[in-house]
C-alpha cells in the first residue's frame, strides 16, 4: 500500500532536495566522527535525477526559472512523499516505483530528483520537482483533481500494477495514531468511548439518563437544541468526538432505540449456578508484592466492569493495558520481587552495554587501522547491544510505570469506598 502526499515549497528549494538526498537524517547513537566512517551499505540512499543532474538539481532548476522570468514567483517546486507499508515492499522495489511515477507524472516536462530513504520501519520516496517547466515554462497546476486523478491516482495504479494494497476512494481516513494502534491491534481512545457509552447505555432508562451517565464517568457533554452533533470528551482529552462518528449504532436516533429495546425484552429466568466443592483447597504461593500489583492493576483494566466505577485517570490507563502486560511477563521470566532487585537488574545490563560499546570502539579503531576480518564480530557486538538497550529501556520504564501504578491504585481504592458510601449506590429496578 503507497500512501502519497504533495507538499508545496515555497522556500528555499535548495533546502528540499538536501533534504530528500540526505542519507542520515536521524542522530546516530555514537559520536559523529563514528558516523561519517560507517559502511556505505548501512546507510544506503538510493537516488535518480531526471532531466537535471544529481549533483547539480538545484542549479538546474534555478537555470530553468531564471530562463523563463519566473525566479520570483511564489511556488518554487513541489515535494511528494510517498510511503509504503512495511515489509510489503524491498528498498529496489520501492525505488523503482518512485522513479516510474516521476516518470510518468513529470518525465517529459520537469526537473526531478527521485530519493528513497531506509532510516524508517517503512520505506518511503522523496519526489522533489521544480514547478516551471523547462519545455515551455509553464507552472505546474496541484489543483484538487490533480492530485486524485494524476500523482495519486498514477501511484496506484503502479501499486496494483505490481501486485500490492491501495487505499480505496472513499474509505474512511483514521488519525494516524488511531490507524497504527489498530494495525498492531492494540486498544484506541475510541474504543474506549464505545465501551464506555455501552456501559452507559446498559445502565440509562431514557436518552437524558444516557447522558447523565457519560457527565457520570467524568466525560464532558455537548448536546442540547442549539448543538447539532451531540458530542463528548472524555476526561484529559484535547478535543470533542462526535457520537455519530463512532461508526454505526452510536448516533442519536441509534441510541434512542437501543435504550428502548434493552428494556421492552422479556425477563429471562437466571441460570441455575453449580457448585463443585474442593476437599482439600489448593495451596497457591502468593505472588512478591511488585508482580501482584501490576497484576491486579491489570484486572481492573480489563476484568468485569458492571459492579464497579472506572476513574476518569485509570480509564486513560486502558491504553497502555499491553504495555503493562508484556511488564508482567518480563517481572515473572526474570523472578524480580521488589524494586531493589530491578534496580540492581538495570544497573546489571547498564555495565554490560558500557563494556560491549568500548569492545566495539575498539574493533571499530582496529578497523581504521587495517585490521580485516572484524566485521562479523562488530556485527555480534552491535547485536547484543540493541537487545540490551531494548532490556534496560523495559527496566526503566516498569521503574517510572511502578510509581504510577501504585498511586492509580489508591485513587481507585478511595474511588470504590466513595462509590459505596455514596447516595446513589445500589442497583436500581424497573417494571416492566
Amino acid at each position: 500500500m503507497a500512501y502519497t502526499k504533495i507538499i508545496v515549497i515555497r522556500g528555499r528549494l535548495d533546502k528540499c532536495l538536501r533534504y530528500a538526498a540526505n542519507e542520515e537524517k536521524t542522530y546516530l547513537e555514537t559520536a559523529v566522527d563514528y558516523a561519517l566512517d560507517r559502511d556505505k551499505t548501512e546507510r544506503v540512499c538510493f537516488e535518480t535525477a531526471i532531466n537535471c543532474g544529481r549533483d547539480t538539481a538545484y542549479e538546474d532548476m534555478a537555470q530553468t526559472a531564471r530562463r523563463w522570468g519566473k525566479q520570483n514567483r511564489v511556488r518554487k517546486g513541489y515535494h511528494v512523499i510517498q510511503s509504503f507499508r512495511p515489509g510489503e515492499v524491498t528498498p529496489e522495489q520501492a525505488h523503482a516505483i518512485g522513479a516510474e511515477l516521476a516518470q510518468r507524472a513529470l518525465g517529459g516536462q520537469y526537473e526531478v530528483v527521485v530519493a528513497t530513504h531506509l532510516d524508517r520501519t517503512h520505506l518511503h520516496n522523496h519526489v522533489v520537482f521544480n514547478a516551471v517547466s523547462f519545455v515551455d515554462g509553464k507552472m505546474y497546476r496541484d489543483s484538487f483533481r490533480d492530485y486524485y486523478e494524476g500523482i495519486r491516482g498514477m501511484s496506484d495504479a503502479l501499486c496494483r500494477e505490481k501486485g500490492l494494497s491501495v487505499i480505496e476512494p472513499g474509505e474512511d481516513a483514521a488519525p494516524q495514531g488511531q490507524y497504527r494502534a489498530q494495525q498492531r491491534g492494540q486498544t484506541t481512545l475510541r474504543d474506549v468511548v464505545r465501551r464506555d457509552m455501552d456501559e452507559a447505555i446498559r445502565r440509562a432508562l431514557s436518552y437524558g439518563e444516557f447522558l447523565r451517565e457519560l457527565r457520570r464517568m467524568g466525560y464532558q457533554v455537548k448536546s442540547g437544541d442549539n448543538v447539532k452533533h451531540t458530542a463528548v470528551r472524555p476526561s484529559g482529552g484535547r478535543r470533542f468526538i462526535r457520537l455519530d462518528s463512532l461508526g454505526d449504532g452510536y448516533g442519536e436516533a441509534d441510541i434512542r432505540a437501543r435504550i428502548k429495546g434493552a428494556w421492552q425484552r422479556p425477563l429471562q429466568s437466571a441460570k441455575r449456578k453449580m457448585y463443585r466443592v474442593r476437599r482439600m483447597p489448593m495451596q497457591r504461593k502468593p505472588l512478591p508484592y511488585f508482580q501482584r500489583l501490576c497484576l491486579y492493576y491489570m484486572y481492573l483494566l480489563r476484568g468485569p466492569r458492571r459492579a464497579r466505577n472506572i476513574s476518569p485517570a485509570l480509564r486513560r490507563e486502558m491504553l497502555k493495558l499491553e504495555r503493562y502486560q508484556v511488564q508482567f511477563r518480563y517481572l515473572r521470566e526474570n523472578r524480580i520481587e521488589t524494586r531493589q532487585q530491578l534496580t540492581m537488574l538495570r544497573d546489571a545490563l547498564q555495565g554490560e552495554m558500557d563494556a560491549h560499546t568500548e569492545q566495539r570502539r575498539q574493533l571499530y579503531l582496529a578497523r581504521r587501522r587495517g585490521v580485516e576480518g572484524l566485521d562479523a564480530e562488530i556485527a555480534a557486538h552491535t547485536e547484543r547491544l540493541h537487545r540490551l538497550r531494548k532490556e534496560w529501556r523495559q527496566c526503566c520504564a516498569i521503574e517510572a510505570d511502578a510509581r504510577r501504578i501504585e498511586q492509580q491504585f489508591k485513587q481507585q481504592r478511595e474511588q470504590e469506598i466513595l462509590d459505596q458510601g455514596g447516595p446513589e449506590h445500589g442497583c436500581r429496578q424497573r417494571s416492566r
